[in-house]
């Protein structure tokens, strides 16, 4: 009698194109794949999953789907001694599910419900999470944590970071690293100062320009320094400002490499869609109480003009009182002493897309990657197409006088190159700002032309006498730092 062999029944994949199903959800029904995108597209990662996870697992887990908040709570309880554990403060951050611990008020963001909990906390030291976290075994013995605040109760302390995927919640784990910054205040990861590493020893604190979101601080102390700017919005930012503030107030900010705590990262953020705006304006609002000189490099990060941008940012009268209260120190302590990575856009003459008279609704355009050959494409003025991010050539640009500046992935901005940065760099094309860009040796001109699938491309060729203009020129040479 021949076997009968049972095929496994093709389900129809009915998101192709949804990263969810990426490497996860091969075995669901057709049912069980539209409820999963649809709490994907709800809450921004797998709950579908999450909600199918014990309460009590080992490893790392998060999001705020019920589960995920639970989970989160779970890993509290179980790995904190319950003498160490005072109280758990959870603030509704005013989403749309309606349940509620602490209501914060108006469509208040993750930023004003952390300023909500940290207000009605009544325990000597404070922990500010996320709801999308669960914590190690051992994240807050006392040798880490608390040891530290009783040594000095002017630090303000963040663990280490393991990542929870968003699909399929396995945890990947990530070294100690300090939390940095660009001057978009993008929160990005940093090599701890040469110092630490002199030491080797890995469970030693590492001192970080700022925190990432999630820390641990003497509740009063994080008071007496102006707790968290009421004045920021929603999303971005406000770790930044938190870590620029404490080490320019009195207080410094560590990386405790023996505290871990496993995040998931989003894919989407659902209550905000589209952050960038949220994330412009805080920038902005820092640069304003904080950077002084420095100031107009946020402008130039985000690709506005320097004066007359036109973003509201808010009362800042009150935090700028509060800075000359603390007697805080200017910004250039900070760069020097503190981030001396972050490097300042010294000198830059332009900055933003650049267009060319002849199709002025087209931007020179990194391209797919970074490192890719530039090329012609639909204006939309975000990172692909501002210098920062954009390879072409090495240019001299000119102003009413020749002054040489190059542009190259590694420098970021057309800048000043009479400086000894740029000693042995070959300056190679000739711009002026509604001229031509021509190489000084060929006398051959950057252009577009049309291909034979009447495409404009990039080209260099003999010149048509086409014009090129860069979105923001600096007429006047800014000088950064004294």
């Amino acid at each position: 009698m021949a076997e009968v062999k049972s095929e496994r029944k093709v389900v129809k994949k009915l998101y192709p194109n949804s990263i969810l199903f990426k490497k996860w959800g091969d075995e669901l029904s057709e049912e069980e794949q539209k409820e999963a995108e649809d709490l994907f597209q709800r809450y921004g990662y797998n709950a579908f999953l999450s909600d199918r996870l014990p309460l009590n697992r080992e490893i790392a887990d998060t999001r705020p789907t019920l589960s995920v908040i639970k989970r989160a709570i779970r890993s509290i309880i179980n790995k904190t001694p319950a003498r160490l554990l005072k109280e758990i403060i959870l603030v509704d951050d005013h989403s749309s599910n309606g349940r509620a611990g602490l209501q914060a008020l108006g469509a208040a963001g993750s930023h004003q419900a952390r300023l909500s909990g940290w207000k009605a906390a009544v325990g000597d030291v404070v922990a500010i999470l996320d709801v999308h976290i669960e914590v190690h075994v051992q994240w807050w013995v006392a040798e880490p944590l608390l040891a530290r605040l009783q040594e000095d109760r002017t630090v303000i302390l963040t663990p280490v970071f393991d990542r929870v995927q968003f699909d399929d919640l396995t945890l990947t784990p990530y070294a100690p690293a300090a939390d940095a910054f660009d001057w978009a205040m993008w929160c990005m990861y940093e090599y701890f100062r040469p110092e630490w590493y002199a030491l080797k020893d890995e469970s030693q604190p590492g001192k970080s320009p700022s925190v990432m979101g999630i820390l641990v601080a003497d509740r009063k102390f994080f008071g007496e320094i102006g707790s968290l700017d009421g004045g920021m919005k929603i999303y971005g930012g406000e770790n930044v400002e938190l870590g620029i503030r404490v080490w320019l107030c009195g207080g410094s900010i560590e990386v405790i490499p023996c505290s871990k705590i496993a995040h998931i990262e989003r894919a989407t953020k659902p209550y905000l869609p589209d952050f960038s705006g949220m994330m412009k304006r805080n920038a902005l609002r820092v640069a304003e109480v904080w950077l002084d000189e420095y100031k107009p490099n946020v402008n130039i990060a985000w690709n506005i003009p320097l004066e007359n941008h036109g973003i509201d940012i808010g009362d800042v009268s009150e935090r700028k009182k509060l800075r000359d209260r603390l007697n805080c120190k200017p910004f250039k302590w900070y760069m020097d002493n503190v981030y001396p990575q972050l490097e300042p856009l010294d000198n830059v003459l332009a900055y933003g897309a650049l267009t060319n008279d002849l199709k002025p609704e087209n931007c020179v355009d990194q391209g797919p990657i970074p490192g890719n050959s530039p090329i012609l494409y639909p204006c939309h003025y975000y990172q692909p197409q501002v210098l920062a991010r954009s390879t072409l050539v090495e240019l001299n640009l000119t102003n009413t006088t020749a002054t040489a500046v190059w542009w190259t992935p590694a420098q970021e901005f057309i800048q000043d190159c009479m400086s000894a940065r740029c000693e042995g760099i070959s300056r190679m094309f000739f711009y002026s700002q509604n001229g031509p860009i021509q190489n000084r040796e060929t006398k051959r001109c950057l252009e577009i032309a049309m291909d034979q699938d009447h495409v404009y491309k990039l080209v260099v060729e003999q010149c048509s006498g086409q014009s090129w203009k860069i979105q923001h020129f600096v007429k006047q040479q800014r000088q950064t730092g004294g």
